[in-house]
């Protein structure tokens, strides 16, 4: 292969990861659409706004909705040029073209869901259990829209870019990771029923001034409770026991199945995302989930489903050269 194939190819690795960057950005701002409850804020209209293609905001939960479908808009088109491009650049089977297709597919699946969200109008204030489930499916499809993602930006590198081995070949090591790859989904589905159940019902008003831990899960727990405030007890419990897991295949993979540098490095990548994203659960829990320190969370939350995507192609990146 050519030099300059060489260098189109690692361009088009570069653009990847700065779609990935920048689709990280829109999914934080999104959250923030939540937690100030501008969902509604161009009415029960899309992809218009208050029926209106061109319309002046004239609150300021508009222009926060208007701003969140301007970038996703931006984000779309990113994502279409990245198609185009991996197709273009790859040859067929090449896991950069799965990667660009798939993340077309779960970016199309993205705008649905959110214009589901508010066609439906479960925005705002509604705190039905519909909109809990389509809030839990929106969080998925994004991990399944990263990931996709990751594996374009990452198998892009190089003169021919990286290949991987067939799934089958893999053994244990691909059961561990895809354990700890489905626990992360299942906890960032419930974190996205968590947080709405914090926007919705924030502890700091269900709760008496200076309540300890025990008498908030009483209160949540109580006979008047919403299921939203039920709930809220899960996530922390699936987030400390996935968590723990992601330590030990971490730091155990690396060493047991693998000597590879990178595979290492990687896996301290992931153990310490993981000891970030605890510590951030913990004081987001202390300071009664403000608005702030959701998005940390959520951005932290999204940095360790990257970097286990990434852990889990090193590692079966490793495997294919070593059976080679």
């Amino acid at each position: 292969m050519s030099s300059s194939t060489a260098d189109r190819q690692s361009r088009f690795s570069t653009f990847a990861w700065v779609v990935l960057a920048y689709t990280l950005f829109v999914i934080v701002f999104g959250a923030w659409v939540r937690i100030t409850g501008s969902g509604a804020g161009c009415g029960q209209h899309w992809p218009t706004c208050h029926g209106e293609v061109i319309h002046r905001p004239e609150t300021v939960e508009t222009i926060i909705e208007l701003t969140h479908r301007v970038t996703s808009g931006l984000s779309l088109l990113a994502v279409v040029g990245l198609l185009v491009w991996g197709l273009r650049r790859f040859d067929r089977g090449h896991p950069v073209r799965w990667g660009v297709a798939l993340t077309m597919v779960f970016m199309v699946l993205e705008a649905l869901i959110g214009a589901g969200l508010v066609l439906l109008e479960l925005v705002g204030r509604n705190d039905s259990a519909s909109r809990a489930v389509v809030m839990a499916i929106h969080l998925s499809n994004t991990c399944l829209l990263t990931g996709a993602m990751v594996v374009a930006a990452w198998c892009g590198v190089g003169e021919s870019g990286r290949r991987l081995p067939k799934l089958r070949g893999s053994g244990a090591k691909l059961g561990f990771l895809a354990l700890g790859l489905f626990g992360v989904v299942l906890v960032s589905m419930s974190g996205a029923v968590t947080a709405l159940g914090d926007t919705l019902y924030p502890v700091a008003e269900v709760t008496t001034a200076g309540a300890n831990l025990a008498e908030r899960l009483a209160e949540d727990q109580g006979l008047t409770a919403h299921f939203l405030q039920r709930m809220r007890v899960v996530h922390p419990l699936l987030a400390v026991g996935t968590g723990l897991y992601l330590l030990w295949v971490a730091i155990a993979l690396p060493g047991v199945e693998s000597p590879e540098a990178k595979v290492r490095r990687a896996g301290n990548l992931v153990a310490g995302l993981v000891v970030a994203q605890l510590c951030a659960g913990v004081i987001n829990i202390m300071l009664s989930a403000p608005g702030w320190m959701q998005l940390i969370h959520l951005g932290l939350a999204t940095a360790v489903w990257i970097a286990l995507v990434l852990l889990t192609l090193v590692a079966l990146h490793g495997s294919a050269r070593a059976s080679a």
